[in-house]
């Protein structure tokens, strides 16, 4: 099937004509092509040029190391990453208690992948739906979690003002109709509700560490390469407030090993210099947590 590619002349974000071209990022995953990612000198937004469209994206999520929807354990990051999934759920639930002072509500769970968060949260008490585009993603959420998910297209039939807690867990950057998805988001929040947006910060220290390698980036499926004051634009134009921004340790970690192993070609990359990387990235956002390599965003109406 022939591709329908997206070249940005104003940023996705705000719309700004003052958008110049940041560096190359390669697709290590599934096609190995490499893609330009520009940047908006408004907004700080930077955005992937000449993506698929969305009807001719889903190729590029057909791979066995794509984790979120094959549930792999193979190779030594992938066992990493699973071994610290149960800790980093507990922190996403206390986290959503706080922040909502409930322990129990509606909650939407959206991009929810093979459905461990939607299981997890299910179990503690919460009235979970989940969504993902994948429908051997929604399979393994059968299968592994014996957890029902509804295709992504669901979002705009769910009854508005019903969920108390709408999340996104690494999804924000995937959307193609980003400020359409935003107005959805708003629409399905309870007053006095909140969203959970997690998405990584290309203005962190491993990013500047790994330039076109930092596997965050993610080309072509991620769109966008947020900022902080990126976010602060993009909800200030929907009338969205932030209430606050809490830091996932554990991703910097995980995603400057990726890093090494993009940055030096093989299949286990450096595991010494990865881990060394994820913990000064860590101890600079621990000085400020904006500099953070992944950031939850928790927002309100």
């Amino acid at each position: 099937m022939q591709e329908t590619l997206i070249h940005y002349k104003t940023c996705p974000g705000c719309g700004s004509e003052n958008i110049k071209p940041a560096l190359t990022a390669t697709d290590h995953t599934v096609s190995h092509r490499s893609f330009g990612i520009a940047e908006c000198g408004n907004c700080t937004l930077r955005f992937t040029q000449d993506v698929p469209d969305a009807s001719s994206i889903g190729a590029y999520y057909r791979s066995d190391d794509y984790i979120s929807h094959t549930e792999t354990s193979e190779g030594l990051i992938n066992r990493l990453y699973h071994m610290v999934r149960k800790q980093t759920l507990s922190v996403k639930r206390r986290l959503i208690s706080l922040a909502t002072r409930h322990n129990s509500g509606t909650l939407l769970d959206i991009g929810a992948g093979t459905g461990a968060f939607v299981k997890y949260m299910h179990d503690n008490g919460w009235t979970t739906t989940g969504l993902e585009p994948d429908e051997a993603a929604r399979e393994k959420a059968r299968s592994v979690h014996k957890v029902n998910l509804l295709p992504a297209e669901e979002l705009y039939m769910l009854p508005a003002g019903h969920f108390n807690v709408i999340t996104l867990w690494h999804v924000l950057e995937h959307v193609h109709d980003l400020h359409p998805y935003l107005e959805q988001l708003k629409a399905l929040l309870k007053p006095g509700g909140r969203i959970f947006i997690a998405v990584p910060n290309y203005t962190s220290y491993d990013a500047g560490r790994y330039k076109g390698n930092w596997a965050a980036y993610d080309v072509p499926r991620h769109l966008y390469h947020f900022s902080p004051l990126s976010i602060d634009y993009l909800l200030e134009n929907h009338g969205l407030l932030l209430h606050a921004t809490q830091a996932m340790w554990y991703d910097s970690f995980y995603i400057s090993l990726l890093s090494e192993k993009y940055k030096r070609g093989n299949s286990s990359g450096n595991f010494i210099g990865g881990a060394i990387t994820g913990a000064l990235s860590n101890l600079k956002a621990f000085v400020d947590k904006s500099k953070c390599s992944s950031l939850i965003y928790v927002i309100g109406k």
